[in-house]
């Protein structure tokens, strides 16, 4: 079965929103075992959105289209699906009720343009919104074919699509897509691809795709089959050989996991805690970590010392270092990481300090170069990195690299303690 996916509003066109409903839409859709082969983005303009909806019916199972269906006169696609379907317009009675009942409720008068939110196509399944005023629909056209016409907000899209549409859905697929995703944290894309390339020659069922994310690589493992359980007997052993090639490189297999929610997790079953002093970075570290739920379990301070005078002040830094190898230098960031350790009391110690630029950059110190320090019970590693990019992503980058640092720090110190029991 196959749908294909057409997003309407011309303010999608001039990029004044993302379009994020495409996105969620082709990630649910695949979790169905329905495959989508079109996106497309059309303006509200009645000719060119019947013209793609006409080529959509001729070649995929459904339609799927998001937005224009309010009430003002450039909300047209209802109209234009209705016709493009060959069908017409009537008055649906609970749609007008609901549209009343929303008005009267707020204590607004509802405006004339308003009724036409109440007609629907006539062969059609009503998806009452709950959290708006333009119902949905489900047009039955021609062929057992299906058009679905979801709101374009996202608050009132998603419901509708999750409580609404897939359930019929999936009564219509008779195959559902189960995939891992293995996320890897301390390699390149091209890196990973050469060490999967034999995988990705013979695949079949499971396929196995790579998509590089800001500082990690994924490797998504996907298999089709006519129920989740099998679907997963499928993926499994592609997953455990990737173990096997990338070991403890691989921080999880689970699509909604990130790597600071690994890493706080690991800090939380072992009682340890953090605290960070940002250089460059300015408290983006931190930020991270305070991402996840339970955070303040383990986080203890977080210490944002940009100029010298603070990194002694706060952190035990020697003005020696500063005046010798500079602020900048695998010294600062070792002694930035050890003195927020012993301030905070805490484990784990990371310090941050580089040049993001542009500016303060010296012949021997390029824009981009970044000392990261980490000290776990003493134990302190330095690395030292050269980004690219603007000034934005060394300062992105250079929390990546932190957070990886850290999990592999404690990786090495939790191993190390089940090996002494």
């Amino acid at each position: 079965m196959t749908a294909e996916i057409i997003c309407v509003g011309t303010e999608i066109l001039l990029g004044n929103i993302v379009n994020t409903n495409a996105a969620y839409l082709s990630e649910r859709l695949a979790s169905l075992g329905i495959s989508v082969f079109f996106e497309t983005t059309v303006g509200d303009n009645e000719e060119r959105l019947e013209d793609v909806i006409r080529q959509g019916l001729e070649r995929s199972d459904i339609l799927i289209l998001s937005g224009g269906l309010g009430p003002t006169k450039d909300d047209l696609t209802k109209e234009v699906a209705t016709k493009a379907c060959g069908q017409k317009l009537v008055e649906d009675e609970e749609a007008l009720r609901r549209l009343k009942e929303y008005f009267a409720s707020s204590h607004r008068s509802m405006t004339e343009n308003n009724l036409k939110q109440a007609l629907i196509p006539e062969d059609c399944d009503v998806l009452y919104n709950e959290n708006g005023t333009a119902p949905g629909m489900i047009i039955h056209a021609k062929g057992e074919k299906k058009v679905v016409l979801l709101p374009g907000p996202p608050s009132e899209l998603i419901p509708m699509f999750h409580d609404q549409v897939e359930p019929i859905l999936k009564e219509l697929s008779s195959e559902v897509l189960y995939s891992d995703v293995v996320k890897i944290d301390c390699m390149g894309e091209s890196q990973v691809a050469e060490e999967i390339e034999d995988l990705i020659e013979k695949q079949t069922n499971p396929t196995v795709a790579p998509y590089a994310k800001l500082g990690e690589v994924h490797l998504r493992v996907t298999a089709k089959a006519t129920s989740e359980e099998e679907a997963k007997k499928f993926v499994a052993p592609v997953t455990e050989e990737l173990y096997r090639r990338f070991g403890h490189k691989i921080f999880t297999t689970k699509e909604d996991e990130t790597l600071e929610d690994v890493v706080v997790n690991m800090l939380s079953k072992q009682h340890y805690t953090i605290a960070a002093a940002e250089s460059c970075t300015a408290g983006m570290f931190t930020a991270r970590l305070v991402n996840v739920a339970g955070a303040s379990d383990v986080l203890n301070e977080s210490f944002i010392t940009y100029a010298n005078e603070a990194k002694m002040k706060y952190l035990g830094v020697k003005e020696e270092t500063l005046n010798t190898v500079g602020a900048v230098s695998e010294e600062t960031a070792k002694q930035m990481a050890e003195g927020v350790a012993k301030r905070a009391g805490s484990n784990v110690g990371v310090g941050i300090t580089g040049l993001a630029g542009p500016g303060g950059e010296t012949p021997e110190k390029k824009a981009g170069l970044v000392y990261i320090g980490v000290s776990v019970n003493g134990k302190t590693k330095v690395s030292k990195y050269q980004f690219n990019g603007n000034r934005q992503k060394v300062r992105q980058m250079a929390v990546c690299r932190a957070l990886m640092m850290v999990r592999h720090a404690l990786v090495e110190e939790f191993f190390e303690k089940d090996c002494k029991k």
